[in-house]
């Protein structure tokens, strides 16, 4: 039963050091594939440093967890230009 766990546990954690290495083209791919499955539109994904502050959502965290993509939504941003 212990080898069991142990092996579990040695999975998971090899599991979250991959996803953390991925590309953050091959990411930024897969998260708008599910945005655009849920119907969401008007956005932007941005791959930053991880260092960056910024005041949008982080959706994902790529390349070894150098950098990071945030999500904006473009619609409010859009109409308040427009109104101008």
């Amino acid at each position: 039963m212990r080898k069991l766990f142990l092996s579990a546990g040695l999975i998971l954690a090899s599991a979250q050091t991959l996803a953390a290495a991925l590309p953050c083209a091959d990411l930024q791919t897969k998260i708008e594939t599910k945005l655009a499955g849920k119907g969401v539109k008007n956005y932007t994904l941005e791959i930053v440093s991880k260092d960056t502050e910024t005041t949008n959502r982080v959706v994902g965290s790529c390349d070894a967890d150098k950098k990071k993509i945030i999500y904006k939504r473009a619609g409010k941003a859009a109409k308040a230009e427009k109104s101008e």
